[in-house]
């Protein structure tokens, strides 16, 4: 795979999919709240917790990649500056936990 493959991938996943997924979410949880179901607030609360837990793994996964690209990564972001190289792996690293569940949660809902 090329250098920018993952990145692109995860973008256009975050491009297309998130907003069939935000659309495929409300039409669920509006025909749940006509019918009196449960299902609405078991969607929206998997909604928060996964959102939740994507920035947490965004954060970890980040830092990781920062640290993998040496101390002068560090010190340059720590200066406000980006990262002279290796910025493509940590926008890569960070982006990865929330495309990874946009493109379950589409495969999900389109059932």
């Amino acid at each position: 795979m090329a250098k920018g493959a993952s990145i692109v991938r995860d973008l256009t996943a975050l491009w297309f999919q998130a907003p069939m997924v935000i659309a495929a979410r409300t039409q669920a949880m509006t025909i749940a709240a006509m019918t009196g179901s449960a299902t609405d607030y078991v969607e929206a609360s998997r909604m928060v917790t996964e959102k939740m837990a994507a920035a947490a793994e965004s954060v970890v996964a980040a830092h990781v990649a920062l640290l993998k690209e040496g101390m002068s990564a560090v010190a340059a972001l720590a200066g406000g500056k980006l990262p002279a190289t290796g910025h493509r792996r940590v926008t890569a690293a960070a982006l990865r936990p929330y495309a990874k569940r946009v493109r379950a949660n589409a495969r999900r809902l389109s059932k």
